[in-house]
């Protein structure tokens, strides 16, 4: 007979820890309660349970929502932001689409910003991006590099909510 296989999703693990205990004759220390469900769950130990499972910051949704009415339906950038914070969580949304590892001449780069801005304006956003640390610009300023950066929790929804709609619509 196949066994089922149910995956329960623990909010709290200390509160679930704590009511376990409770309902145990002669119950471990909290930490070794902690480190018994770890080691259940496949870990070797409470921190090593930790330290493979942090847990990500909550994304802002009004800051998200907000950066959103700056694009379209599929994924393009229509508008330049005022608002700095807005502006440079867009970025973000521009630099999740260049390819990393590539050094990119000026030409190439803006060719690429411009496939997903509307109103074309490659410069202002490399810029942005240099000055965001998220693109580095050589010294003679013919090309440039997409860094390695991790992403605001609001731009890591961001990112993931614009290729949704960049998939539908491909």
């Amino acid at each position: 007979m196949p066994r089922d296989i149910i995956r329960v999703t623990i909010e709290d693990l200390s509160q679930f820890a704590k009511t376990l205990r409770s309902d145990l004759p002669n119950p471990p220390s909290h930490v070794e309660t902690l480190s018994l469900i770890a080691r259940a769950a496949g870990y070797r130990n409470f921190q090593h349970l930790r330290e493979k499972n942090t847990p990500l910051p909550q994304a802002n949704d009004k800051q998200v929502r907000r950066a959103l009415r700056y694009f379209d339906e599929t994924g393009v950038m229509v508008e330049w932001p005022i608002r700095r914070g807005v502006r440079e969580l867009c970025v973000w949304a521009i630099w999740a689409n260049l390819p990393s590892r590539q050094k990119l001449h000026e030409r190439e780069i803006s060719a690429l910003i411009d496939t997903y801005t509307q109103f074309r304006d490659a410069a202002q956003i490399r810029r942005t991006l240099v000055d965001m640390g998220l693109l580095v610009r050589e010294s003679d300023g013919s090309n440039y590099q997409r860094l390695h950066k991790r992403p605001s929790a609001e731009a890591q929804v961001l990112i993931q909510r614009i290729a949704a709609r960049q998939k539908e619509r491909s």
